[in-house]
Parts: structure tokens; C-alpha cells; sequence
């Protein structure tokens, strides 16, 4: 079990895509602040040498690779490049995601396979690509950031992103399955309502207010406190869970319905 005083990925090599912003930069934020090398990936070079440089500022290790993780040509690149530069990979954090609205009406092949391979086959690239790595070292954590949203609950134009959360949680158990024999655990984080960057911009104040008021917490959730359930998965005190998903909603599935709660 971890000590006390010392921090819970000292050592660790982690790669984190989807890390330019929201969810996915807080969880690079922290793992860093533990102790972690983080590799902190996204399309965006602003956004991922933003993250970089200031993990590298509060006195962390980090490391930007800038690669579309959608492609195959994406997550050799990124992969090969936390080798060269780490040498090895103890965490992938598959955060990276798309939810484009496209009611199924009016959806076309593209934009269903744009979602699928963002969301869903790169998760499939990522993990298969890590596995070499971790089995020389003899163990590893693959996380993914999923949603309550395919393995829950539904929303209208977003049939896509449903299906490729859904999928996840299919993967999770395999991959589980799989290599628990090499002692690497595979788990994943299903998020409710979390107000990112994008949601603020998106969603209106009032919109927003009253959404919240349909968890019974009447918040929404902060990216760190997805961050932090991706934190004890990554950890040593989540050695013997595998093929999981924990639900951060603020309470969201609970009531039978919204009337419960106005």
C-alpha cells in the first residue's frame, strides 16, 4: 500500500490524451502534482504546450505531444513518443472525446465514424499500443473517461457519442480480462453533468441552473473530482480492482425521475 508520505505515482509514466483542457488537463494536473511524468496530449500545440509548461512551472514533469489520437497514425506517434522521451508507460488515460449534435434523421456515415473512432477504436489503439510497454514492466492501469450517457441514460443527437461510451464499458471488461494476467488492470471513470469549458460555453447560466437542480447534489461537477476517481484507479490502493466503472454524478441516476427533484 502507498505510505503516507509519499506521493501516489512517484516514478510513474503517464499518458494522458485529451489533456488541453477540461477533465482531461485536470487529471494531468494532479497525476503530475502525485508524483507522475505525465505526457500530455491533445491536437491543440497551444493548448498542449499551456498545460506543459505550467505543470513544469509548480516544479512537476511533463511532456507535450501533440497528435489527432482519432487516426492510427495519431497514436503510433503518440506512443512512440512517450517511449523515446520516458522510456516506459505505467498509466494511459484515454480521455479524449467528441459529441457533436447529429440527430440520427439527419446523420450521415462520416460523422458517426468520426465519433466511433475518436471515442471508441483509438481507446482499442491506445491500449492494445501500451501493452508491450507495461508488460516489461510487469504491470500497468488503463483508465477510460466514459459517460453515464449509452450506459445509463440517453440524450436526443447524440446516438454516437452513446454507442461509443457503450462500447467502452464492453472494452473495459475484455481488455480486463485479458491482461489481468500481466497485473494490469483496466477501469474507467463514467462522468455525470461536469462543467468544463465547453459546457460554459455551450449551455446558458440559466440552462445550466436548471439542470443542476435534477441532482440531488443541485451542482454540477468540477473536473477535479473526475480527476480524483481517475487518481485511486491509477493507484497503488486500486491494485485489485479491474474491469470497473465508477459513476460521478452527483447523485444524477438516483431519482426514479425528474420530478422527484424540482
Amino acid at each position: 500500500m502507498t505510505k503516507p508520505d509519499k506521493k501516489r505515482l512517484d516514478g510513474k509514466v503517464a499518458i494522458i490524451t485529451g489533456a488541453g483542457q477540461g477533465i482531461g488537463e485536470s487529471i494531468a494536473r494532479l497525476f503530475a502534482a502525485e508524483g507522475a511524468r505525465v505526457i500530455v496530449n491533445a491536437r491543440s500545440e497551444t493548448k498542449v504546450t499551456g498545460v506543459v509548461e505550467d505543470i513544469i512551472r509548480d516544479g512537476c514533469a511533463a511532456y507535450g505531444v501533440v497528435a489527432d489520437i482519432g487516426t492510427s497514425e495519431g497514436v503510433e506517434h503518440l506512443v512512440s513518443a512517450a517511449l523515446k522521451r520516458f522510456e516506459n508507460i505505467d498509466i494511459l488515460v484515454h480521455n479524449a472525446g467528441i459529441f457533436p449534435y447529429n440527430p440520427l434523421e439527419e446523420m450521415d456515415d462520416d460523422s458517426w465514424r468520426e465519433v466511433l473512432n475518436v471515442n471508441l477504436t483509438s481507446a482499442y489503439r491506445l491500449t492494445k499500443s501500451c501493452i508491450p510497454a507495461m508488460k516489461k514492466r510487469g504491470s500497468g492501469r488503463v483508465l477510460f473517461t466514459s459517460s453515464v450517457q449509452g450506459n445509463y441514460v440517453a440524450v436526443p443527437g447524440c446516438a454516437h457519442y452513446a454507442a461509443s461510451k457503450a462500447g467502452l464499458t464492453g472494452l473495459i471488461k475484455a481488455a480486463a480480462m485479458e491482461l489481468a494476467q500481466y497485473r494490469i488492470t483496466v477501469n474507467g471513470v463514467e462522468p455525470g453533468l461536469v462543467m468544463t469549458s465547453g459546457v460554459q460555453s455551450a449551455l446558458s447560466e440559466r440552462r445550466r441552473d436548471r439542470m443542476a437542480q435534477y441532482v440531488p447534489l443541485k451542482r454540477w461537477g468540477e473536473p477535479i473530482e473526475i480527476a480524483h476517481a481517475m487518481l485511486y484507479l491509477a493507484s497503488e490502493e486500486a491494485a485489485y480492482v479491474t474491469g470497473q466503472t465508477i459513476v460521478v454524478d452527483g447523485g444524477a441516476l438516483l431519482p426514479q425521475n425528474g420530478s422527484f427533484m424540482v
